[in-house]
Formats: C-alpha cells, sequence, structure tokens
C-alpha cells in the first residue's frame, strides 16, 4: 500500500502530478540515503517511496488539502511525521540536484528547438518559463515580513524552466 500500487495510474497521476515511473526513477536515485535508513533511533529500512509520495502529496496540495492530517490520513503516515517525511525526502532529493537539473548542451539545446519548432512552431526556443511560488506551513522566524503575500499567505517565489519533455533545465528559488 505504502507503494501507490492499489491506485490506477490516471489515479496515481491526480495524487502525485508525476507517473509511477518518474517517482520510480526518482526514488532509484534516492533509495539508499541514510535518512531512510532509520527514525528516532529505530533501525530498519523506511520505505523511500512512501517518503516522496508524501513529498509530492505535500507539494501538489493547497488550502485545506495541504493539511498534514489529510495527507498523513491519506497516505497512512501519522500527521507528526508527515512533516519530516517531507523534509527527509526533500535532503536525499537534493543531494542528486546537480546530476538531475542540468542546463542542456549545445548539442540537446539544437535537438530541443529543432523538437519545439516542429510541434510549436517557435524558432530558436530551447524552453518554457514560469513562475511560481511555494507555499510555507509558516512564516519564517528570520524577516518573515519578506515572505509575506498581498493574499495574506507566506510563500518563497520560485523562477523554473523545462525543456520540451517537461524535464527542469534551471531552477531559481
Amino acid at each position: 500500500m505504502e507503494d501507490g500500487t492499489y491506485m490506477i495510474d490516471d489515479e496515481f497521476l491526480s495524487n502525485f502530478h508525476m507517473d509511477r515511473l518518474c517517482i520510480m526513477h526518482l526514488n532509484s536515485l534516492v533509495e539508499d540515503d541514510e535518512a531512510f535508513r532509520s527514525v528516532y533511533g529505530k533501525v530498519g529500512r523506511q520505505s523511500s517511496m512512501l517518503h516522496i509520495m508524501v513529498l509530492l502529496k505535500f507539494l501538489v496540495s493547497y488550502g485545506n488539502a495541504a493539511a498534514l492530517q489529510k495527507i498523513g490520513h491519506m497516505m497512512d503516515v501519522l500527521k507528526g511525521l508527515v512533516n519530516d517525511y517531507v523534509m527527509w525526502a526533500c535532503n536525499a532529493i537534493l543531494k542528486h540536484r546537480d546530476q538531475i537539473i542540468k542546463w542542456p548542451d549545445k548539442e540537446e539545446r539544437r535537438d530541443i528547438s529543432g523538437r519545439i519548432r516542429k510541434v510549436h512552431g517557435f524558432v530558436n526556443c530551447i524552453g518554457v518559463i514560469d513562475g511560481t511560488l511555494f507555499p510555507l506551513a509558516f512564516a519564517p522566524t528570520v524577516n518573515g515580513e519578506d515572505y509575506y503575500t498581498r493574499k495574506g499567505d507566506y510563500t518563497i517565489k520560485g523562477l523554473v524552466i523545462c525543456d520540451d519533455a517537461a524535464r527542469i533545465t534551471w531552477i531559481e528559488v
């Protein structure tokens, strides 16, 4: 149950905004990280796949759906551990940032540009850029006012560039 095998593919994609194969590939990169070997001094392998799925559910949830209790209930994780799972998974994934998120070299840019021109008609385009706000669970203790938005939330601004296959090639937060 903890790996989402009980969900059909469409349901899985809807819940985590990534298909099962992408999440399995991501899991293969981080599954041996020390974060998943023990929890609170208890030795024994913790499911890295579950951690990643909790992280993704947390990232795609907004408003009331972002409540730790709701995410915990859906993922069969104690409410108090949801935030820990998110942090552990983030830390494990970020260790691989440089090998996953990278600007395409000259040949890759030429290939991407050709595919985008063929499908969409844009010449010399190598990516799609968008800005987003990443919601914070609470106000930062240092300079919290810098993160306060006009809508009354605390967020961090992010700018992301993706190639034609939706692979992130650049990110600035």
